[in-house]
């Protein structure tokens, strides 16, 4: 597994994939990003819930051009969780 440098990544970054997220629908955006729905936790936003570790690796590719896979970084708490968390983003268990 590698560790994705997150300093990269900005609020701006996480709310763009949000945006995405949004105007494709779910199945639109994992097609399009290569991730699948949440299971554990949902990051809420604006009244919508979104799932954490494809809106984050989503956001990565947006901030760096480098696209990750799911298996590439942790989901929970102790990755994009944290790292959303950090950014100032609301998540919680599902």
């Amino acid at each position: 597994m590698t560790h994705p440098n997150w300093d990269q990544v900005k609020a701006d970054h996480v709310v763009r994939a949000m945006k995405e997220y949004d105007k494709l629908g779910p199945e639109g955006f994992f097609a399009a990003h290569g991730f699948a729905p949440t299971t554990t936790y949902q990051l809420v936003w604006k009244d919508h819930q979104y799932p954490p570790k494809a809106i984050l690796g989503t956001a990565y590719e947006f901030a760096t051009g480098q696209r990750l896979a799911s298996p590439d970084f942790e989901g929970g708490r102790s990755g994009a969780v944290k790292v959303l968390g950090q950014l100032g983003f609301d998540v919680e268990h599902k």
